[in-house]
């Protein structure tokens, strides 16, 4: 009984891997969203009815590729899911390294918010060097090995400072103001799939960006830093927003 307990007070506090594998408590991440078909297989983060948030890598195509809400299992049929198709990408230019990473994604019909299918609030603050937050994502958390997504995922990272991450960077890559690092030596620091979402403090605080922490685990991830995005994701939102029948409207004026 006491074991027991323990498990839920881990999910409840967040950390909440069940085994070796870092399997989440199932649906304890109701916000995580699986995008398939149209060529991609990766996360994202629920932050509207209408709307979500992942990298640029993880590339949805409109109207080819699914958003399934209310995942645990992606091989099975739990009876919790939501599979809606994806209406609109905007992708925040210029992309890729040392600029952005972030793509926006509004659903073609919106999500029925319920105890499995939940937004997670976009951030209030940005994460400071130290801060314990949390990743979660389909895909082995072994580096360098490759596990077909199955069961939602969770590791616990600590953010660390930008000059440590700066340090570990390849010739090639460069910094961004639009990045922040999370994981260090010693910890938890892999999860293999393309935007993975972090949350600090209850808060959206980034996606995934580059998997270095996979590569070798001395060295830290890079996310997207998502508290600086505040007004360009509220601006989407205004501008893409979904055309609406003018119920309302009619009921007015009649």
């Amino acid at each position: 009984m006491n074991h027991l307990l323990l498990l839920v007070a881990l999910g409840l506090a967040g950390a909440s891997p069940l085994n070796d594998n870092k399997v989440c408590q199932p649906h304890s991440r109701p916000w995580q969203v699986y995008l398939h078909g149209g060529g991609v297989s990766c996360s994202g983060a629920l932050i509207d009815r209408w709307w979500l948030v992942t990298s640029y890598t993880c590339a949805p195509t409109s109207y080819k590729t699914i958003a399934s809400l209310g995942e645990h299992d992606v091989t099975v049929v739990e009876g919790t899911e939501q599979h809606i198709q994806v209406a609109e990408v905007i992708r925040h230019s210029p992309y890729r390294s040392p600029l952005h990473s972030l793509t926006m994604v509004r659903l073609a019909e919106p999500a029925r918010f319920n105890q499995y299918v939940q937004p997670i609030p976009l951030p209030r603050r940005c994460p400071q060097p130290g801060e314990t937050c949390y990743v979660s994502g389909w895909g082995t958390t072994i580096p360098n090995q490759y596990e077909p997504p199955q069961l939602l995922k969770c590791i616990t990272v600590p953010i660390v400072a930008d000059q440590t991450c700066m340090n570990t960077f390849p010739e090639f890559l460069y910094w961004s103001i639009g990045m922040v690092c999370a994981g260090q030596v010693n910890t938890d620091n892999c999860l293999y799939n393309g935007g993975n979402v972090m949350v600090c403090d209850g808060q959206l605080q980034g996606v995934k960006w580059f998997d270095h922490g996979c590569t070798n685990p001395a060295d830290p991830t890079v996310y997207t830093k998502l508290c600086i995005y505040n007004d360009w994701i509220k601006d989407v939102m205004d501008r893409y927003g979904p055309t609406l029948p003018p119920e309302t409207t009619t009921r007015m004026t009649s």
